[in-house]
């Protein structure tokens, strides 16, 4: 992606956290389509072209395809969402965002008086706005004229990509539905309120701390705003590394990077918010903030990206899965797949 469109750059650590590495792969098998699978099956038959799977620090199954390797940054698309969550929990906790009932416009002047602007931070972490927004990866809906007035800078960027979305459908904090330009919408309050460049602010609050070991980028519109709602781009075993930190609720070595109480509100099942549950939200997931909740009982969560981006957690277990692919499809039914076998590494190595 930062070989197509301009971005930013984001700086690594100086010394990378270090990640071990099994003896041995584990045999990992999984049920799918009334078929008994392993991971050379998954591989052979998904368009997967990174596929990392840690546990307590070590990396215990790492494997390329589509001529990538180790090296190169491959994109997030929308688990950038996550991050920009986190980044926006780390800006409370730092008092540059004073709460998050404030509305957008309290930070983004140019978004006064338009329907994203009156919309409380709360909600737009939860996708709740009640702003009319389409997302169904047509070409002719409303993400397309967000990734025109972004990536392709049709306009100036900055609060004009968001500001023509300016229609209310109903209350906020009543209803999910997903809409990407609620998260660019957090990017330009947290720009405005830190005054510092997205990927500045994420190389020295949470890049640079959890040990990242090469740079990362971030594709931005034609203010250099970065796209929030996608496009950062990073190597397959930093996403691990990012992986592993929300797995540890945000600490390092005991260091907070990310804000404890956050991580938790952001990846805990809101019984007061019931509109968010995993069947309600969606018919398998629910949401956090910027973040997607899965149904079981044991506290586990997503990021997820458009055409197969994922990251597994397992916070109990320590256990991360990180996949990104080519998928053709932009809901390509192999998300199944990649669940069932997510299940599957829970059961097995997950004690």
């Amino acid at each position: 992606m930062d070989t197509l469109f301009d971005f930013h750059r984001v700086a690594p650590a100086s010394t990378p956290r270090p990640l071990g590495r099994a003896t041995q792969a584990p045999d990992i098998r999984y049920s799918f389509n009334n078929e008994q699978r392993d991971l050379q099956r998954y591989l052979g038959t998904n368009p997967t072209t990174g596929l990392l799977i840690l546990k307590d620090d070590r990396i215990v199954f790492e494997a390329y395809q589509y001529d990538r390797t180790e090296r190169d940054r491959l994109t997030s698309f929308s688990m950038a969402k996550t991050i920009t969550s986190m980044l926006m929990g780390i800006a409370v906790r730092d008092g540059a965002i004073r709460s998050i009932d404030d509305r957008a416009e309290t930070y983004v002047p140019g978004l006064k008086g338009t329907a994203y602007g009156e919309t409380p931070i709360r909600h737009l972490l939860t996708m709740s706005s009640g702003v009319a927004f389409s997302e169904d990866y047509s070409g002719q809906d409303d993400i397309t004229r967000l990734w025109v007035a972004t990536l392709m800078k049709s306009g100036p960027g900055g609060p004009g990509a968001v500001s023509q979305f300016n229609t209310r459908a109903r209350p906020p904090g009543e209803k999910f539905y997903y809409a990407s330009a609620e998260t660019q919408v957090l990017g330009l309050v947290l720009r405005a309120a830190t005054r510092t460049p997205v990927a500045d602010y994420l190389a020295a609050k949470l890049w640079q701390p959890m040990g990242a070991e090469a740079e990362a980028t971030w594709n931005i519109d034609a203010s250099g705003q970065e796209a929030t709602y996608c496009c950062f781009n990073a190597r397959l075993r930093d996403y691990g590394r990012l992986g592993l930190l929300l797995a540890h609720d945000g600490l390092r070595d005991g260091r907070e990077i990310i804000p404890r109480d956050w991580l938790l509100a952001a990846t805990t099942v809101n019984d007061s918010a019931p509109h968010l549950k995993p069947g309600t939200a969606t018919r398998f997931y629910g949401y956090g903030y910027q973040t997607w909740l899965l149904p079981d009982a044991d506290r586990q969560f997503a990021l997820l990206g458009v055409r197969g981006q994922t990251i597994f957690v397992h916070p109990r277990s320590k256990l991360v899965l990180v996949h990104t692919a080519v998928r053709r499809q932009s809901r390509d039914p192999g998300g199944a797949e990649t669940v069932a076998l997510w299940r599957a590494l829970v059961q097995t190595l997950g004690n």
